[in-house]
């Protein structure tokens, strides 16, 4: 049996009739005989719409009180699809983030995990029900609520996974896993099927919009595989994983065929507590769907290690299992605890259990270790495009030592993030030289106003502002040892006519600034110049707004 965290976005819960197509994926995931635990967002645009009323009402609204708003639409889509997996016999209860032990610090609009404790959420699965957790939120040291900003849900889904030792995270979006460029501008990408996470960290970096960069550095960091998958439909998708994971790790099976919609996949008969097993063909008692043992994040202590012994415990109300059989749980700990008379699951009988699950999964098999054992696979990965960075530049900065510290220790202390920096030659006799970067374009307009704050201490002559700039990215593992790429890369931009205002590079990554006019052209021109059409249109984009 495996511990499967699962995470739908809002294009996958966007209504009703979704919420049910979702409800019977789960459904079927924990009925194939795995324990899981949903994270959710909130429904469709509900976020956008939740922000639209309050710029109505204000232009300077609270950072805390647009926490505990934007919290809203995440607790309606963990409620309502409770209600839906209940409905489908199978017990499911909702938490918020708080109520799940995510704990953050205190930066509201875009918190950051600094520890999980997921005691109510293990409890839960320990009892064999599925969890369902609020995405996108938690509760800091006051515990007033919390945001964690773009891509928060799927930093949640990853920090649970890793909290709960799970076997696979897998987020669920609107198109078939990660493709070669975006499939709303080139309709012939083709799909990825294996990622290492400094690939994806580098995609995810400039533009992929599939995954958040925060959430596939936590997966890396913790050795969390994660699957990008469709949740309308059952194709494979993308792996994305390093092999640092101790142990043996095979993907769980979803019991339908490829290409069948899940909304047409047969529900089996509800299972209830200690049902996962017997389908998987396991003796084993009620106490062990415990097999995802807890391996805590920073400061979190265990909370679902089987235990062997006979610790005093206390139910827990968190379980709709029938008292009669349903373990018992330490209240300090969070240990699995035997019901008086039964015995008390062993090391042996849950690595029983688990193989026994792995063996029926007949279309799941290991993953390799590393993206370099393919040493056929084509150099280039993919392409990355981003539209939400603005370039600043600094004209006539003294070249003088000190200078560009100065500059970046002024945009620092506006909490702006930088991309890229580009400084360029100091014209000769003059002594004056040029810097430009790019930030995202929430953050330019504080980092413009504290730098022109400071030009008598800084000295620069003019300070100019472009927010009309696109970002196209070539990511692909072993490109230093690939002789040809960069003058590939450029050709294909030049034969488009796309000028380039600025170049960055890194091992695995060549990234250039152009007019955000033509960066969707560049994008279907680069990604033709280095082979990466598919036959085909392989890319089905199932819903979402893109809002």
């Amino acid at each position: 049996m495996a511990l499967v965290v699962q995470k739908y976005g809002g294009s996958s819960v966007s209504d009703i009739e979704a919420m049910r197509r979702v409800a019977r994926r789960v459904v079927a995931t924990r009925q194939a005989g795995n324990t899981v635990v949903v994270v959710v967002s909130a429904m469709g645009d509900t976020t956008d719409e939740l922000l639209d009323m309050a710029d109505a009402l204000t232009d300077a609204a609270p950072a805390r009180e647009m926490d505990i708003l934007l919290s809203a639409g995440e607790r309606i889509s963990m409620a309502l699809l409770a209600m839906a997996v209940s409905q489908l016999g199978v017990p499911a209860r909702a938490y918020t983030g708080a109520q799940a032990g995510v704990l953050t610090d205190s930066r509201y609009g875009r918190a950051s995990i600094v520890g999980v404790i997921p005691e109510r959420v293990a409890r839960t699965i320990q009892m064999g029900a599925v969890a369902i957790v609020a995405g996108f939120q938690g509760i800091n040291e006051v515990e007033d609520v919390t945001t964690l900003g773009r891509g928060g849900s799927d930093t949640t889904a990853v920090a649970l996974a890793a909290a709960l030792n799970a076997d696979v995270c897998e987020i669920y979006t609107d198109v078939d896993g990660l493709f070669t460029a975006d499939p709303r501008i080139v309709p012939t990408a083709r799909r990825v099927e294996i990622l290492s996470s400094e690939e994806t960290l580098e995609m995810a970096a400039h533009g992929a919009k599939i995954l958040h960069l925060r959430a596939v550095e936590y997966a890396r960091r913790f050795g969390v595989p994660l699957h990008v998958r469709s949740s309308f439909s059952d194709k494979t998708g993308t792996w994305i994983y390093d092999g640092r994971r101790s142990g043996p790790f095979v993907p769980p099976y979803i019991p339908a065929a490829d290409d069948d919609d899940v909304a047409s996949t047969p529900l089996a008969p509800s299972l209830g507590t200690g049902g996962a097993l017997a389908a998987a063909g396991a003796s084993t008692p009620a106490a062990a769907p415990a097999t995802g043992a807890s391996t805590p994040t920073t400061g979190a202590p265990a909370t679902s290690t089987p235990a062997t012994g006979t610790t005093p415990a206390s139910t827990t109300p968190d379980s709709h299992a029938d008292p009669a059989v349903r373990p018992q749980v330490d209240a300090v700990t969070g240990r699995v605890v035997a019901p008086q008379g039964t015995a008390a699951p062993t090391g042996p009988s849950v690595h029983h259990s688990h193989m026994s699950a792995i063996s029926h999964r007949a279309r799941s098999r290991p993953r390799p270790t590393s993206k370099e054992e393919h040493v056929e696979a084509p150099v280039i990965t993919g392409i990355a495009h981003d539209r939400s960075q603005d370039k600043i530049t600094l004209v006539g900065v003294p070249d003088v030592p000190g200078a560009a510290a100065r500059i970046f220790a002024i945009v620092a202390g506006q909490d702006t993030n930088i991309d890229m920096i580009v400084q360029d030659v100091s014209a000769e006799g003059t002594g004056l030289t040029n810097i430009s970067f790019t930030c995202p374009d929430g953050d330019s307009a504080a980092a413009m106003e504290a730098l022109e704050k400071a030009r008598g201490e800084l000295g620069f002559r003019s300070l100019h502002f472009n927010p009309a700039i696109g970002i196209l990215s070539l990511v692909g593992a072993g490109m230093r040892s690939h002789p040809g790429v960069s003058a590939k890369l450029f050709g294909a931009l030049s034969d488009a006519g796309v000028n380039i205002h600025m170049i960055s590079t890194s091992e695995i990554r060549i990234s250039v600034v152009v007019d955000d006019a033509v960066l969707d052209e560049a994008v279907r021109a680069v990604h033709t110049a280095f082979g990466l059409d598919a036959a085909s249109a392989e890319a089905v984009v199932y819903g979402g707004t893109g809002r």
